[in-house]
Formats: structure tokens, sequence, C-alpha cells
């Protein structure tokens, strides 16, 4: 059995099955997702994480690209209690170190616990405890990746449904998971996918109906460009934002985000409609939160959980964001409906409707 150890920046040092070679370094989080274990891997929020799956077992209906959202594997590791061979194989092929045969419910318990913690795992033939260890040590003289939209964001503009006929979206891709540019293609948008560092230049020479800022890994603070396009644009065309989306938005009109003690990650999470009372399921995945959402928005929905919002509208311009995945794959399909409210602003707002003669 090839060896494999996972160094917690607690203090313990747990010992499994190695199914992929390698060694990494990472921020150690959990998923509570019992299906789309494909798409959660493929997720670029995952980027520069070591993703552990509560639920046993993974793997137990194949790997298909189909069901991709990006085009590689991004967290650093993944833990298991037991990866099949096709997910194992796959981890190996994408260089990504895997390890099951551990206690998941232990890990999760210290992450709920401690919070999300830094950890070093080696896994191979001939690895020992230190060199988990080692890898655990560097991962500690890390500080936070500032640049780290530039490992989930496309390299030059690219168009999607130019045959459309529908709102133009531009679209900050700050790591955004594919089923947001599918829901918004489906329903006739073409859809601009931009560098997460864009300038206002480019956005404007475009000339979309709805700005709209996508999820991705890491502090929103991170993300001073989206942030500024936000600002620049909010006053006359419509905003929305997913995920990290609705953090950087909050920070462009007002308001703070925090840090979470270990996020929201699965596709279980309840969330209330404060206007409807409805309380819908989503798919969730982050680490950082809206705090205050300052004086140009309000809070519409809320986690059931632990009250963090899960929705913001605007109070004076056309905003519309969620905290969690509306494309939701794999996930409960209750909040497909925002695409069409976030197209619809861009069919009524004051600029997309031609002034009378």
């Amino acid at each position: 059995m090839t060896a494999a150890y996972v160094a917690l920046e607690g203090g313990h040092v747990l010992e499994g099955r190695g199914r992929a070679p390698g060694t990494a370094r990472g921020e150690l989080v959990f998923t509570t997702a019992y299906t789309g274990y494909e798409e959660s891997l493929t997720d670029p929020s995952y980027e520069e994480q070591v993703l552990a799956f509560s639920y046993p077992l993974i793997g137990n209906y194949g790997v298909r690209e189909e069901r991709f959202e990006s085009d590689r594997v991004h967290p650093r590791a993944v833990i298991a209690r037991e990866l099949t061979e096709d997910v194992s194989e796959w981890l190996a092929d994408e260089s990504v170190p895997a390890v099951d045969h551990l206690d998941t419910r232990e890990v999760v318990t210290d992450i709920r616990d401690g919070g999300a913690m830094k950890c070093g795992i080696a896994v191979g033939e001939d690895v020992t405890p230190e060199d988990a260890l080692e890898e655990l040590e560097a991962c500690k003289g890390m500080s936070d990746h500032t640049e780290i939209g530039e490992q989930v964001s496309v390299d030059e503009p690219v168009v999607h449904g130019e045959d459309n006929d529908g709102e133009t979206v531009a679209l900050v891709d700050c790591g955004a998971k594919g089923s947001i540019v599918s829901s918004l293609v489906e329903r006739n948008a073409t859809v601009h996918v931009l560098p997460h560092d864009s300038s206002v230049e480019t956005v404007a020479e475009i000339d979309p109906d709805v700005l709209f800022i996508s999820n991705g890994p890491g502090d929103p603070a991170n993300y001073e460009q989206a942030v500024g396009l936000v600002e620049e644009f909010v006053e006359d065309t419509p905003v929305a934002g997913i995920c990290l989306g609705q953090q950087v938005v909050a920070r462009a009109l007002g308001g703070s985000t925090e840090k979470m003690a270990f996020g929201h990650r699965g596709v279980n999470q309840p969330v209330l409609d404060l206007e409807s009372g409805q309380v819908v399921m989503t798919t969730q995945n982050h680490g950082y939160t809206v705090a205050e959402p300052g004086e140009h928005l309000e809070v519409s929905q809320i986690n059931v959980n632990d009250d963090t919002p899960e929705g913001l509208d605007g109070t004076e311009y056309d905003v519309l964001t969620r905290q969690y995945h509306p494309e939701a794959n794999p996930g409960p399909q209750d909040t497909f409906d925002f695409f069409d409210d976030v197209l619809a602003m861009g069919e009524t707002s004051p600029r997309a409707v031609p002034a009378d003669d």
C-alpha cells in the first residue's frame, strides 16, 4: 500500500492510503456534497485548497468530462474516506495528490471546531510523516495569495453565444464555473468572458447590458480591479454577482467582507428569502462572506443556519447578487430563475430602453 500522511495545523499527523502520488500544501476545507465530485474538483473556487469530502464514497458513478466546470482539477490535494479507481486515476493524471482510508468524520470535526486550517500532504512509496510536516511548515510561511485571480481567469476575452440576440453580458472571470456561462447563453445572452483585471475601457467597448462578477477563490479584497469596475459602471449599468461576485459588489458599494470559520461548501444549504418567506436549498462553495452590505445594498436572503447574507439587492442601483450558486451543478434547481431576473434587469434598465422621440 502506498504511504500517505496528512499533517494538520493543529498538530495531528494522519496516516492513510495513497491513491495519487505527490506532495501538496494548502488550506484544508470540507464539502458535504454527496454527489457532484467532478464538478467540485473542477470548480476554480477550490484553487490552492485541499478538499476533504465528508461523504464516504467518492467516484461511484465514474468520471465524465462533460460534467467538468473547467478544464482542470483545482484543489491542490484530495482527501476522502474511499476513492474509486476512476477518480484516483484521474487525480494521478492531473498530478493532484490523493489520500483515502482516513476517518473523514474526524477531519471534518477538526475543521468545524478549529476552522479551516493549513495542512501538508505527502503521498508516495517512500514518504514519511516528516515529509508532510515539511509541507505544513512551508504552508504556514505563505502569505495570502493576492494574485490568485491570475491562476483561474481567462488570459484574453472570450465570447460565447455570438449568434444570440438577447442581452449582452460582460462576465468578469474571477474563476467562473462553466455552468454560469452556459446558464446565460441558454437564455439567449451573448456573454463576453473577460480577465479578472480587465480595464474600464475594455468593458466600455463591449457596452454591456449587464456587468456580471463571477465566483472565484480567495479573499475578495484581492480583486481590486473587479471592485473598480463595479464602482465605475454601477450608476448606468445593471450589476450582478455570484459567490465571490457578491462580496466584490458589496465592497465596491461601501460594504465589508470577512473570513468565515469554515465556510459553506455543499449542496444542501437552506436559504430564506426575506420577502416571500420561502426557503430554498442551494449549492455553495465559499470561505468569505459579506459582513456589512453598505448603504446602497439591502440583504434580501439569509442562510437559515447562521443568518449570513445570501442575497443582496440594490437600494438605488440595479444590483442583484447571490452568495450561493444558482446554476447548481450538481445540486437543487430551486434558484435557476436568478439568471432570468439578471437578464431582465438588462432589458428594463434605463440605458436599455430607447428614449422617446
